[in-house]
Protein backbone atom coordinates (compact mmCIF):
# COMPACT_ATOMS: atom_id res chain seq x y z
CA UNK A 1 0.00 0.00 0.00
CA UNK A 2 2.80 2.42 0.89
CA UNK A 3 4.54 1.74 -2.42
CA UNK A 4 1.32 2.51 -4.28
CA UNK A 5 0.92 5.79 -2.37
CA UNK A 6 4.53 6.70 -3.17
CA UNK A 7 4.00 5.97 -6.88
CA UNK A 8 0.79 8.02 -6.82
CA UNK A 9 2.61 10.92 -5.17
CA UNK A 10 5.57 10.93 -7.56
CA UNK A 11 3.42 10.32 -10.64
CA UNK A 12 1.36 13.37 -9.63
CA UNK A 13 4.31 15.63 -10.47
CA UNK A 14 4.41 14.16 -13.96
CA UNK A 15 0.64 14.63 -14.32
CA UNK A 16 0.77 18.30 -13.30
CA UNK A 17 3.70 18.92 -15.63
CA UNK A 18 2.08 17.08 -18.55
CA UNK A 19 -1.30 18.81 -18.16
CA UNK A 20 0.38 22.22 -17.80
CA UNK A 21 2.59 21.67 -20.88
CA UNK A 22 -0.33 20.35 -22.95
CA UNK A 23 -2.53 23.26 -21.88
CA UNK A 24 0.12 25.85 -22.70
CA UNK A 25 0.87 24.12 -26.00
CA UNK A 26 -2.82 24.13 -26.95
CA UNK A 27 -3.28 27.77 -25.93
CA UNK A 28 -0.18 28.83 -27.87
CA UNK A 29 -1.33 26.86 -30.90
CA UNK A 30 -4.81 28.32 -30.79
CA UNK A 31 -3.91 31.92 -29.99
CA UNK A 32 -0.88 31.85 -32.31
CA UNK A 33 -2.95 30.34 -35.12
CA UNK A 34 -0.31 27.63 -35.58
CA UNK A 35 -0.58 24.54 -37.75
CA UNK A 36 -1.41 21.37 -35.82
CA UNK A 37 1.65 19.10 -35.93
CA UNK A 38 2.37 15.48 -34.94
CA UNK A 39 4.17 16.78 -31.81
CA UNK A 40 0.92 18.44 -30.70
CA UNK A 41 -0.87 15.12 -31.06
CA UNK A 42 1.85 13.35 -29.06
CA UNK A 43 1.72 15.93 -26.26
CA UNK A 44 -2.07 15.64 -25.98
CA UNK A 45 -1.94 11.82 -26.10
CA UNK A 46 0.86 11.59 -23.51
CA UNK A 47 -1.19 13.81 -21.20
CA UNK A 48 -4.24 11.63 -21.68
CA UNK A 49 -2.25 8.50 -20.88
CA UNK A 50 -0.51 9.80 -17.74
CA UNK A 51 -3.76 11.19 -16.32
CA UNK A 52 -5.54 7.88 -16.85
CA UNK A 53 -2.72 5.93 -15.21
CA UNK A 54 -2.86 8.31 -12.24
CA UNK A 55 -6.62 7.86 -12.02
CA UNK A 56 -6.29 4.07 -11.92
CA UNK A 57 -3.65 4.23 -9.18
CA UNK A 58 -5.77 6.75 -7.26
CA UNK A 59 -8.89 4.60 -7.48
CA UNK A 60 -7.03 1.59 -6.09
CA UNK A 61 -5.79 3.72 -3.19
CA UNK A 62 -9.28 5.16 -2.64
CA UNK A 63 -10.83 1.73 -2.22
CA UNK A 64 -8.14 0.29 0.09
CA UNK A 65 -6.97 3.32 2.09
CA UNK A 66 -8.45 4.20 5.47
CA UNK A 67 -8.66 7.83 4.26
CA UNK A 68 -10.70 6.86 1.19
CA UNK A 69 -13.99 5.02 1.05
CA UNK A 70 -13.35 3.30 4.40
CA UNK A 71 -13.38 6.70 6.06
CA UNK A 72 -17.17 6.84 5.73
CA UNK A 73 -17.74 3.56 7.57
CA UNK A 74 -15.03 4.28 10.15
CA UNK A 75 -15.93 7.89 10.95
CA UNK A 76 -19.48 8.33 9.67
CA UNK A 77 -20.73 10.71 7.03
CA UNK A 78 -21.15 13.72 9.33
CA UNK A 79 -17.60 13.40 10.72
CA UNK A 80 -16.08 13.05 7.25
CA UNK A 81 -18.00 16.01 5.86
CA UNK A 82 -17.31 18.10 8.97
CA UNK A 83 -13.56 17.46 9.01
CA UNK A 84 -11.79 19.32 6.19
CA UNK A 85 -8.88 16.87 5.96
CA UNK A 86 -11.10 13.77 5.87
CA UNK A 87 -13.42 15.48 3.38
CA UNK A 88 -10.46 16.37 1.14
CA UNK A 89 -9.23 12.78 0.92
CA UNK A 90 -12.60 11.00 0.89
CA UNK A 91 -14.65 13.35 -1.30
CA UNK A 92 -13.06 16.47 -2.78
CA UNK A 93 -9.76 15.15 -4.13
CA UNK A 94 -11.18 11.98 -5.74
CA UNK A 95 -14.17 13.79 -7.24
CA UNK A 96 -12.13 16.66 -8.69
CA UNK A 97 -9.50 14.30 -10.10
CA UNK A 98 -12.22 12.25 -11.82
CA UNK A 99 -13.64 15.49 -13.25
CA UNK A 100 -10.12 16.45 -14.37
CA UNK A 101 -9.71 13.18 -16.24
CA UNK A 102 -13.16 13.60 -17.81
CA UNK A 103 -12.18 17.07 -19.10
CA UNK A 104 -8.88 15.76 -20.49
CA UNK A 105 -10.63 12.79 -22.13
CA UNK A 106 -13.42 14.88 -23.64
CA UNK A 107 -10.94 17.46 -24.94
CA UNK A 108 -8.77 14.79 -26.49
CA UNK A 109 -11.74 13.00 -28.06
CA UNK A 110 -13.32 16.19 -29.42
CA UNK A 111 -10.06 17.46 -30.88
CA UNK A 112 -9.70 14.28 -32.94
CA UNK A 113 -13.01 14.96 -34.71
CA UNK A 114 -11.86 18.37 -35.95
CA UNK A 115 -10.26 18.54 -39.37
CA UNK A 116 -8.31 21.79 -39.21
CA UNK A 117 -5.80 23.23 -36.76
CA UNK A 118 -7.79 26.07 -35.16
CA UNK A 119 -10.69 23.95 -33.87
CA UNK A 120 -8.29 21.15 -32.83
CA UNK A 121 -6.27 23.53 -30.66
CA UNK A 122 -9.44 25.20 -29.39
CA UNK A 123 -10.90 21.91 -28.08
CA UNK A 124 -7.63 21.01 -26.40
CA UNK A 125 -7.18 24.51 -24.98
CA UNK A 126 -10.68 24.72 -23.50
CA UNK A 127 -10.91 21.25 -21.99
CA UNK A 128 -7.28 20.91 -20.90
CA UNK A 129 -7.46 24.34 -19.21
CA UNK A 130 -10.60 23.27 -17.33
CA UNK A 131 -8.84 20.05 -16.38
CA UNK A 132 -5.76 21.91 -15.18
CA UNK A 133 -7.87 24.24 -13.03
CA UNK A 134 -9.70 21.29 -11.45
CA UNK A 135 -6.42 19.47 -10.92
CA UNK A 136 -4.74 22.40 -9.20
CA UNK A 137 -7.80 23.14 -7.06
CA UNK A 138 -7.72 19.89 -5.10
CA UNK A 139 -4.13 18.72 -4.93
CA UNK A 140 -3.33 18.06 -1.27
CA UNK A 141 -0.63 20.77 -1.28
CA UNK A 142 0.36 20.08 2.34
CA UNK A 143 1.57 16.65 1.23
CA UNK A 144 3.64 18.12 -1.60
CA UNK A 145 5.69 20.68 0.34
Amino acid sequence: MEILKMIHSFWAYLVVLAVAVATINALMGYLGKKEYQPKDFRIALFTLIVTHIQLLIGLIIYFVSPLGLQSFSTNGMSEVMGNSLLRLYAVEHPLMMIITVVFITVGYSKHKTKLVSGPKFKMLAVFYTLGLLCLLSRIPWSQWF
